[in-house]
């Protein structure tokens, strides 16, 4: 029968943590339940979804009987494994989720493991394990299994595994019992086909993927301020990619929405090109280097897979393979109501042509940082260099991939610039052959044209298209991919009028016009650490400090970033985005560095 679910949750979206292994990952909402978690990949069907629909999506909840406690989560230091407590004055009850990481050498790979431990008190616990497989489609048969239970539904399957005993119900499976100080239960969930791990199996598999963690965590360079904001941001950059193919997703959800209520409720499960240069500059930024040349090879194949018209695809699913075509998951209510919920993304069709500038940014930081280029791949470089110059001129969807007829938009424009610079500069350090001088007369031409066509009639300020008057916080890329001097009067300008028009105590919008959608959206988190950068480097370090301070307010209680914000602050959009936490580690370090230099001295690339 047709349901409505609760209009407004009783679990935000930035009401949770993430936990994961590199291949998946859930969330972890504070009162201990997970409400959201695709398997066996990211980018595979929901087993659980309840953030996506509370009464048919599925979740995996820990409730104790303690009267008025007190909720809080953090992570295990150094690490991406999270604790959940309760703290009431009967008891306390701590809940420790992780997913084996791949080094751990677990015999169940792929785990979600839970550890229950009561710390003070004598507490009656529940657990309910209610998965929904196939993005919840239909109520899986839950049965015994030995001492565990199987969920199937025919195509999917799934098995849990427990230290106490567990009762089968209705497409789920609960267990019920009281523990003493000290005492401990363990859950563990994997595939059908294997036999969850026991009690001493699990805890080998913590301790080993904790020492995992640390040991990744403490090859960052990093020292400066917000150090520890920096690392939570690399660890879960780590957590969004791919072990196997070096890909990173967006997001690791999909369907939250950017203004609840409203159809602007996006698949972020993929990888984007756009993503390419500042996923390669944040690792490389931080000393992760093995991580930036995992990305770069996945890149590289893209690029060698390129067909004869050099048309590069805007996003890939994390296998390289192609992106999930759009649907819509119509039996599911939405977060707060916000319908339709989709999978896959449409603007996988869309020309985007800055994906062109972004890619070849991350080939030549990749060349001056790391490995040389092969020759065969600087072939197809050249390919898609050229066909950057055949058609940079055109209108396109550009980087919010809009969903209205195409336009001439600054950002596209500056980002072909992008793609012929680096071109000629990289064929010019590594001695490569090309025609360079073709390439830098076009790169020229698109600079005038941009000088020309761009501005304010009146104001002078760059504008979002072509003839227009609009403002756009994408513009803020202008002085970062070094287009113009951060101190250029004409750029000044431009940054006054983002702050004037597109900026709200901290928050920062990427355009006030229409967009082809109905309903609104949040302020763009990523923008705010774009414009702290660009404060930075024009040199008004006070001012991009104070926004700084804003900025950082704007991640959850475990400093993990949403895509947008409402006007409260409220995280809105897919969770946790990869984008924003690849802006703030750059902002941090570039920040961070002028405040310890700020005579400039330090030169930044």
């Amino acid at each position: 029968m047709p349901h409505r679910a609760n209009p407004m949750p009783g679990r935000t979206i930035g009401d949770h943590g993430i936990i994961g292994n590199m291949d998946t990952t859930a969330l972890v909402a504070l009162d201990g339940t997970v409400d959201f978690m695709c398997w066996p990949h990211m980018d595979s069907p929901s087993v659980f979804a309840a953030l996506l629909d509370p009464v048919e999506g599925g979740e995996f909840s820990v409730t104790p009987a303690l009267r008025d406690a007190r909720n809080m989560q953090l992570y295990v230091p150094e690490t991406n494994v999270l604790v959940t407590r309760w703290m009431a004055e009967e008891g306390s009850v701590e809940l420790l989720d992780v997913m084996p990481h791949p080094d751990a050498g677990a015999r169940v790979p792929r785990s979600l493991m839970r550890r229950i431990r009561v710390l003070r008190g004598t507490v009656r616990i529940r657990v309910c394990c209610r998965p929904r497989l196939d993005y919840a489609r239909c109520v899986p048969e839950a049965a015994e299994y030995g001492d565990t239970v199987v969920f199937h539904d025919g195509a999917h399957s799934l098995r849990l595994g427990a230290s106490v005993p567990l009762l089968v119900g209705d497409g789920e499976a609960a267990a019920e019992f009281e523990l003493e100080p000290g005492g401990e239960v363990w859950f563990a969930l994997c595939d059908e086909a294997i036999d969850p791990p026991d009690v001493a199996e699990c805890a080998r598999a913590l301790e080993a993927t904790n020492a995992a963690w640390r040991a990744w965590s403490r090859r960052s360079t990093y020292r400066g301020r917000w150090r520890e904001h920096v690392e939570r941001s690399a660890l879960v950059l780590k957590l969004l990619t791919s072990h196997e193919h070096g890909s990173i997703a967006a997001a690791a959800t999909f369907g939250l929405p950017e203004a609840t209520g409203a159809e602007r409720n996006w698949d972020y499960r993929a990888s984007w090109i756009r993503d390419a240069s500042f996923t390669v500059y944040a690792f490389m930024r931080l000393g992760h280097t093995d991580e930036a040349e995992h990305f770069r090879r996945w890149t590289a194949a893209r690029i060698m897979a390129l067909g004869e018209d050099a048309s590069l695809r805007i996003m890939y699913a994390l296998d390289g393979d192609e992106a999930l075509e759009e649907s819509t998951l119509d039996h599911l209510a939405g977060y707060a109501g916000s319908k339709p919920v989709r999978i896959g993304n449409a603007a996988r069709t869309q020309t985007q042509l800055d994906i062109f500038g972004e890619l070849m940014d991350s080939v030549y930081l990749s060349n001056k940082y790391g490995s040389a280029i092969s020759h065969a791949e600087w072939e197809h470089v050249k390919r898609f260099v050229d066909h950057v110059r055949a058609h940079w001129g055109d209108a396109d969807e550009g980087i919010w991939e809009i969903r209205d007829t195409p336009r001439h938009f600054l950002h596209s424009r500056l980002m072909c610039w992008v793609a012929l610079d680096r071109a000629v500069r990289l064929a010019i350090k590594r001695s490569l052959p090309g025609p360079l001088v073709e390439w830098a007369y076009d790169r020229d031409r698109i600079a005038e044209d941009i000088w020309a066509n761009f501005r304010h009639p009146e104001l002078g300020h760059f504008v979002q298209s072509r003839g227009g008057t609009d403002l756009d916080a994408s513009l803020l890329m202008m002085p970062l991919v070094r287009f113009v001097s951060a101190t250029d009067p004409v750029w000044l300008k431009t940054l006054d009028a983002i702050r004037d028009q597109l900026t709200d105590d901290g928050l920062v919008f990427r355009y006030r016009n229409a967009d082809g959608l109905e309903g609104g959206e949040g302020a763009f988190t990523t923008c705010t650490f774009w414009y702290v950068e660009c404060l930075a480097r024009a040199g008004r370090l006070q001012e991009a400090r104070e926004v700084m301070a804003r900025g950082v307010q704007f991640a959850n209680h475990l400093g993990l970033f949403s895509e947008e914000l409402s006007l409260r602050a409220d995280p809105l959009g897919n969770f946790p985005q990869a984008l924003t936490h690849l802006a703030f580690i750059s902002a941090a370090y570039y920040l961070d560095r002028q405040l310890s230099h700020p005579q400039g001295q330090v030169w930044q690339p």
